[in-house]
């Protein structure tokens, strides 16, 4: 009976089906089943609390091997979906400073000399963005000075644009804790 309730969880549960934290819990009740009814059959006459004692090092050292390997997999997942999040932020301020720059290169009047200077800044610091080095301490501080310095030239422009992957709270009954 346990061990087929055992193959009825593996069955029932695929990874694609819940979330991390329910799949390590899973992994690791159907480990320590298949641990316990293994036991049994080896050793009668033991009750299931003598046969999880002696076996809790083995489990432990499974489960932890089975949760270093699940966390693994979900921060690869994670890392990317983070990764392209940042990529197409920053795809979008290039875009909108490399049109100001076209503009600016057509008319030099069309803007202010204060904001054709925080064009050009704008520019550096996104140049400056560490892109090909993930690990760099620098990622999150260049990332905010980028978005304060394009709101800052939004300001200069009398434009209102929202990066589209950013939510904003536009009201106090917005935001919550």
């Amino acid at each position: 009976m346990k061990v087929k309730k055992a193959l009825w969880f593996d069955r029932t549960y695929r990874p694609g089906n819940i979330d991390g934290s329910s799949r390590q819990y899973l992994r690791a009740v159907l480990c320590t089943t298949r641990l316990v009814v293994r036991e049994a059959s080896r050793s009668k006459g033991r009750s299931v609390a003598q046969i999880r004692k002696l076996r809790h090092p083995d489990s432990f050292d499974e489960g932890f091997a089975d949760g270093i390997e699940a966390g693994r997999e979900e921060g690869r997942e994670v890392g990317l979906k983070t990764g392209f999040e940042v990529g197409e932020e920053i795809g979008f301020y290039t875009g909108c400073a490399d049109i100001w720059s076209a503009t600016v290169d057509i008319d030099d009047s069309a803007f202010s000399a204060r904001a054709r200077r925080s064009i050009k800044q704008l520019e550096e610091l996104l140049r400056a963005y560490p892109l090909s080095n993930p690990e760099d301490e620098r990622v999150t501080d260049s990332l905010d000075k980028i978005r304060l310095k394009f709101q800052a030239v939004l300001s200069m422009l009398s434009l209102q644009l929202d990066y589209p992957g950013h939510p904003k709270a536009r009201s106090a009954e917005d935001v919550s804790f």
